[in-house]
């Protein structure tokens, strides 16, 4: 007998609010809000498969905190992202739940190590 193995997969959740999205047709909103939600589920797959950039600052004038920043930044290509779910929760959200499959993540980590090697070159 036979046993297939599954395929790992990353996923990732994203979440957006329906009833602050730019539009006054309720029906619009609630597709802008399950676009807005797959887009931040693009990020988080992103964030797994590319890391995420942190960059901050303090600034300390007469030994007191005076300004305290701190940015995030997440960037790179994904394809190849499979929707698993679109759902409401409650009754003003909505969630969309991505996966992409671990041989595809590999891939997209070996496209921008040749990507960062080119421009190392140049």
């Amino acid at each position: 007998m036979k046993i297939a193995q599954q395929e790992l997969v990353i996923s990732a959740t994203g979440y957006a609010v329906i009833s602050v999205q730019a539009s006054d047709n309720p029906a619009q909103q609630r597709l802008l809000a399950i676009r807005a939600s797959k887009l931040d589920a693009y990020r988080g797959l992103a964030e797994q498969v590319y890391g995420q950039y942190v960059d901050g600052s303090t600034k300390i004038s007469d030994l007191v905190l005076s300004d305290d920043v701190y940015r995030a930044k997440v960037q790179g290509v994904i394809y190849g992202a499979q929707l698993v779910s679109v759902s409401p929760v409650g009754e003003d959200t909505y969630e969309v739940t991505l996966s992409l499959r671990r041989s595809v993540v590999n891939d997209l980590r070996l496209l921008y190590l040749k990507h960062m090697q080119q421009l190392a070159r140049a």
